[in-house]
């Protein structure tokens, strides 16, 4: 990685990847839940890959799930926020 990215030095961009929410955490949607990091699955009204993003407003939980090599996986859903109409 040659010169800066975002502001940060290549030293210290390592330091921005990974979680970014918690369990419980209310969210808006567009908001990046992960960065940089395979660990993580999307499950629910989550969108991406490496970069996980909520499609959705709501709350965010975690779930584990045996995958296919009988490894646990981890998965990021939104259970979404219910609006009310008059």
């Amino acid at each position: 990685m040659a010169g800066k990215v975002g502001g940060l030095t290549s030293r210290f961009y390592r330091e921005t990847g990974g979680i970014k929410v918690t369990g419980g955490q209310t969210v808006k949607a567009g908001t990046i839940l992960t960065r940089k990091g395979d660990q993580w699955k999307p499950g629910l009204n989550v969108l991406g890959q490496m970069s996980l993003t909520a499609k959705c407003a709501g709350e965010v939980y975690f779930t584990k799930k045996r995958g296919k090599s009988g490894k646990s996986e981890t998965y990021v859903n939104i259970r979404p926020t219910v609006v009310e109409t008059k």
